[in-house]
């Protein structure tokens, strides 16, 4: 039987050390996107919206939109039947330095029992901070990347259709608060994947370019830079264009769900002998009709007959050298036979040995 083994491994044939920019590695303190959220209805489904009797938030939505309209259905609202109309949540990212007046892509998700938001049009919708004010304001209509269709004999659905987009869909009306400003005292540079030797090289090479005690390194992932000229935006754009080279830690990811196994470069291993064989049994039951003799007393029984085999595979012993590369690791365990199940548990051993010089991550 073919073995399919799931294995990324990367940077595997590569020993080369490539430079990375600042930009690409870490973000500037202050300027980051906000989370905007809202509570909004669609309206103009054909028949998928949500259910009176299931979601009765929409009646109440409904109810109250209507009274700020002047129109009170308060004495019939047990007769609406909103099947035409959707109660969603509209969610948006607020980038940093936005302004009044730019136009924000928005995603609407059904929060009632809704079939499909397909076709609908957004009401105007106020969306709100984590400080609870309005910086957005979205309407539209929405589209949806999927349909469903249901029948007295059965349903059809394609993709997702209770969550869709309006790009554009919202105006700012209010911009974030600012956290960066051209003239503050320091710019704040702070790793994406913390390391003491990559924040160490980030230090010296800034120092180096732009003269020493400039940078200061706070911790594993945070650089302070002091903004001498007074000029902050000019500095950052000077700071993201340094390259220097990284370092990480050696970690193999694995994902027992999936057969996943993902290896870095710096994955070393001592000398370790590696076999691998799978056993199996297989537990048959023929059960047998015993009869008795003609004119006898007995009486027909059913005997248990159980047949037991038990197969094991030949193992195959692999010696791998300390210090083995990444490529002769994958390539040892390959030619061991083991399947992604069996080469995790195989990792799993080596780690335990204490042979495996790397984090050993299990998702």
């Amino acid at each position: 039987m073919k073995i399919v083994m799931v294995c990324i491994t990367l940077l595997m044939f590569s020993t080369s050390v490539y430079a990375e920019r600042i930009k690409d590695l870490a973000d500037i303190e202050g300027v980051r996107s906000n989370a905007l959220i809202g509570y909004g209805i669609v309206v103009g489904l054909n028949g998928t919206g949500d259910k009176a009797n299931s979601s009765p938030f929409t009646i109440s939505s409904i109810t109250a939109m209507l009274e700020r309209f002047g129109i009170n259905v308060r004495p019939d609202i047990s007769k609406l039947k909103p099947k035409n109309i959707a109660a969603v949540m509209v969610t948006a990212e607020l980038p940093a330095f936005a302004r009044p007046g730019q136009k924000l892509d928005v995603t609407i998700s059904s929060m009632g029992d809704s079939k499909s938001l397909r076709g609908g049009t957004l009401l105007i919708t106020p969306l709100m901070g984590g400080d609870g004010q309005v910086y957005a304001v979205a309407q539209g209509g929405l589209s949806v990347g999927g349909f469903a269709v249901t029948g007295n004999g059965g349903n059809t659905v394609k993709n997702h259709p209770t969550v869709g987009k309006i790009p554009n869909g919202a105006r700012i009306e209010k911009a974030a608060p600012r956290g960066f400003f051209a003239g503050q005292e320091k710019v704040t540079i702070m790793l994406r994947n913390p390391d003491f030797t990559t924040v160490q090289r980030m230090k010296n090479i800034i120092n180096k370019r732009m003269g020493k005690g400039i940078a200061k390194a706070i911790d594993a992932g945070t650089v302070e830079v002091w903004n001498v000229s007074g000029d902050a935006i000019a500095l950052v754009a000077k700071l993201e264009q340094m390259e220097l080279q990284t370092d990480r830690a050696a970690i193999v990811v694995v994902d027992e769900r999936t057969g996943t196994i993902v290896m870095g470069q710096g994955v070393t291993i001592e000398t370790v002998a590696v076999s691998h064989g799978n056993i199996s049994i297989n537990v048959t039951e023929s059960p047998d009709v015993s009869q008795p003799y003609a004119f006898s007393k007995g009486s027909t029984a059913i005997t248990p007959n159980t047949n037991i085999q038990v197969e094991e595979d030949s193992a195959k012993l692999v010696v791998l050298p300390r210090q083995v590369t990444l490529a002769s690791l994958v390539s040892a365990l390959n030619t061991v036979g083991a399947s992604p199940s069996d080469l995790i548990a195989v990792l799993q051993a080596i780690k335990a040995a204490g042979a495996l010089h790397a984090e050993l991550r299990i998702m």
